[in-house]
């Protein structure tokens, strides 16, 4: 599915989106509309959807130079499935999150559990339970041997 890791980003969804939304937008403008990207990565991001023929760009020839961007044919046709599943990810982000915290929750039980286990056999004798006679030596006559605990 190397298709999917290049349409189904975070950031190729927004920008796709905010193209859809603006039409033709400055890079600046596009940068507002995507909270959160960097730079680099809005210019990563455009690149890659020139390269794939779905955002087109245009520069004007001024002092700065501007720069344009605006969606493709196909780039359009990308905005409808990418719409859905935006949507989709907003209507059941609550569950999805509720899923995660109660499986990362589940887990961290299962590893105290297992810690715990493992400590309670760390400690525990090798030998049988109970005292057990050390006979290093003899001891002296009317002496008791001593025990181990």
């Amino acid at each position: 599915m190397h298709e999917l890791d290049r349409l189904g980003t975070k950031w190729t969804s927004m920008v796709v989106g905010s193209l859809a939304d603006g039409g033709e937008l400055r890079f600046t403008e596009l940068r507002r509309r995507a909270p959160g990207i960097s730079q680099k990565m809005l210019s990563t991001t455009l690149q890659n959807l020139v390269l794939d023929g779905l955002v087109a760009r245009r520069v004007e020839d001024t002092v700065p130079p501007h720069v344009h961007y605006r969606l493709t044919e196909l780039g359009t046709s990308l905005e409808v499935p990418l719409s859905a599943l935006r949507e989709w990810a907003q209507q059941n982000m609550g569950r999805i999150d509720d899923h995660r915290t109660r499986t990362e929750a589940d887990r961290a039980a299962r590893q105290v559990r297992t810690s715990l286990g493992r400590r309670a056999t760390i400690g525990s004798p090798s030998r049988p339970e109970g005292p057990e006679r050390v006979p290093d030596v003899e001891p002296p006559s009317g002496v008791e041997p001593r025990t181990r605990a």
